[in-house]
């Protein structure tokens, strides 16, 4: 498994070359670009900035794992359905240019008044759709376990199974529901070899099982990137050298 950082808090104020810089002084191999942030890789780039962006990481040690969107598909208004999904489609091209492997997108609630099983298969149909078109160019759809009610991973794998997609692959996202009594074992299985990207957070943490993550992640042949998830520090280089060291000992 690899280490790398989501630029959701850390790192949302650098430029790409900032990044980089970071990740190279500090040991981490990677980073999923969060969109709306600092470093503005965005559906709005040109052909030629497109070309920029997958050069520079091309020629550093740092992989650009992936992109990271908020596109979501639970909403009851079906235009905004479609206004996601057809936006999802043009990050997915976004993701093909800039030389990203994956997209990161979310379910993010269940609305009110409507039965949850009908909002779990618009969520899989819409990704269906999705991760089809993202599949033609390459590029992998990662669903974050993310958003009220949906983030339980029994949500998740319903949604998974109405998507019925092998291009279509979850965001394991280390969240207080993964845990029940005490363990994530059971969490993990219904959603085991459907792992495409794995988001970490407090390593120091003793309410989650990072250690258990780690060795049930390596048991199902998991070798991508676990991408730290973590606040910004006015000491960044320093606090990225601890987690660096805290998750090379936390390996089985």
């Amino acid at each position: 498994m690899k280490l790398g950082m989501v630029t959701y808090n850390l790192g949302r104020a650098w430029s790409v070359d900032a990044i980089i810089e970071h990740c190279t002084q500090t040991g981490f191999e990677g980073v999923e670009l969060r969109t709306t942030h600092a470093h503005g890789v965005e559906i709005s780039l040109t052909a030629s900035e497109r070309s920029e962006i997958k050069l520079r990481f091309a020629d550093s040690p740092v992989a650009l794992a992936g992109l990271g969107s908020a596109f979501e598909y639970h909403s009851i208004d079906a235009d905004e359905v479609r206004r996601n999904i057809d936006g999802t489609k043009l990050y997915a091209r976004l993701a093909r240019d800039v030389g990203a492997p994956g997209i990161k997108v979310r379910p993010n609630g269940l609305p009110k008044d409507v039965p949850v099983y009908r909002t779990l298969e618009q969520i899989g149909l819409a990704l269906r759709e999705c991760a089809q078109h993202a599949s033609g160019i390459g590029v992998e759809v990662r669903l974050e376990v993310h958003g009220g009610g949906t983030s339980e991973l029994p949500h998740i794998r319903t949604i998974l199974d109405y998507a019925d997609h092998a291009n279509l692959r979850v965001c394991w996202n280390s969240n207080a529901t993964d845990v029940v009594g005490g363990s994530i074992r059971d969490t993990f299985a219904l959603v085991r070899g459907a792992i495409g990207l794995v988001h970490i957070t407090e390593l120091w943490n003793p309410s989650y099982p990072y250690r258990d993550l780690f060795a049930l992640l390596a048991d199902s042949g998991y070798d991508g990137f676990c991408l730290a998830e973590i606040a910004e520090s006015s000491e960044p280089d320093r606090l990225m050298r601890y987690y660096r060291a805290l998750f090379d000992a936390m390996q089985p």
